[in-house]
């Protein structure tokens, strides 16, 4: 019996240290798996914060079908429009933050803090970024028998006219809506603004001619420019789109210091675990890469950006601080 004992007992001892080591190495994966490391384990909610048919939408669901493909699970667009973005972004800030809501917007996102008094959440404290998706230009485009075919005969008429002409936009607080503004600011013209709560019905309405003029991210507007319902006057960026290379930039129609670009990004609420964000980050930088999702979103007039969560947090800390000067110096505001 001793020399058994003697035997095992080394055996024992080893065991036990195995299991021990064992034990401490799955604690930190337990700990992993507890905040998100087995991520994701059920369907993901996309909270898109415009209605269906606009350029945010349109993005959206380029890329929905590889990121459900990717994360082993079903990714369901869920769109809220309204108030430029803030009642969809408003739903994704208060939800758990477990990295299953997950909201995809717009550059709306860092504006409304500059336009709106009163925000129902905080842009730069109740947001976790994830990842830049896509980026582009605006695109100012006109109902077809709107007299100007340039933006420097809808300046000159803008001057003759005084408050006689509108142009909408998806939204108060949305790239459109600044665009327009800016436009104003730069050429010392008054015109009136018309909020839409998306894309879709604002691209409706300028094509039936309830409003003449339009600034709107290229997706809501490309196939109506492009079969002749629509006519493009500029696109916001200093570089041309791609999409649209005959149609001018803003400071090649003659308006200088004008850039106003559009980018669409995905965001999850604070305090989400780290291993989410990751694997959604991962998922974002390799669906921009594939040859077909890109060649879907330059049709669009957009091009894949992908980046680093502190990148996309960077370009947000500096346009809410861009965007809150040009909504003094253009004394936009929203009740």
């Amino acid at each position: 019996m001793k020399l058994l004992f003697a035997l095992f007992a080394p055996w024992h001892r080893a065991g036990m240290l195995a299991l021990a080591a064992f034990a401490a190495l799955a604690s930190p994966l337990a700990a992993q798996a507890d905040s998100g490391g087995d991520y994701p384990t059920k369907p993901i909610r996309l909270v898109v914060p415009y209605p269906p048919g606009g350029g945010t939408d349109v993005i959206a669901r380029i890329v929905q079908e590889r990121f459900s493909a990717l994360l082993g699970q079903q990714v369901l667009i869920d769109n809220r429009g309204g108030a430029a973005g803030s009642i969809g972004t408003e739903l994704v800030a208060k939800a758990p933050a477990d990295g299953y809501t997950v909201l995809f917007t717009l550059s709306s996102h860092t504006i409304n803090p500059a336009i709106y008094a009163k925000l129902s959440f905080d842009t730069a404290k109740d947001f976790a970024p994830v990842g830049m998706v896509a980026s582009l230009p605006q695109i100012l485009v006109a109902n077809t028998q709107f007299p100007a075919n340039t933006v420097a005969e809808l300046v000159a008429l803008a001057k003759a006219k005084p408050d006689s002409i509108s142009f909408a936009s998806v939204g108060n607080g949305s790239p459109g809506h600044l665009a327009g503004e800016l436009l104003k600011l730069r050429t010392g013209t008054q015109m009136t603004h018309v909020p839409y709560r998306g894309g879709g019905p604002a691209v409706t309405d300028v094509m039936g001619g309830q409003v003449p003029l339009l600034w709107v991210s290229i997706p809501a507007a490309a196939q109506f420019v492009k079969a002749g319902k629509l006519k493009a006057l500029a696109v916001s960026t200093t570089r041309r789109s791609a999409a649209f290379p005959d149609v001018p930039t803003m400071q090649e129609a003659g308006i200088a210091d004008f850039d106003v670009d559009s980018w669409y990004a995905v965001f999850v609420p604070a305090k989400t675990p780290k291993p989410a964000i990751d694997r959604l980050n991962r998922v974002i930088n390799t669906v921009v890469k594939e040859p077909e999702i890109r060649d879907k979103l330059l049709a669009q007039g957009s091009e894949g950006v992908g980046g680093t969560p502190d990148q996309l947090g960077k370009v947000v800390t500096a346009e809410l601080v861009r965007w809150q000067k040009l909504a003094k110096e253009a004394n936009i505001k929203v009740d």
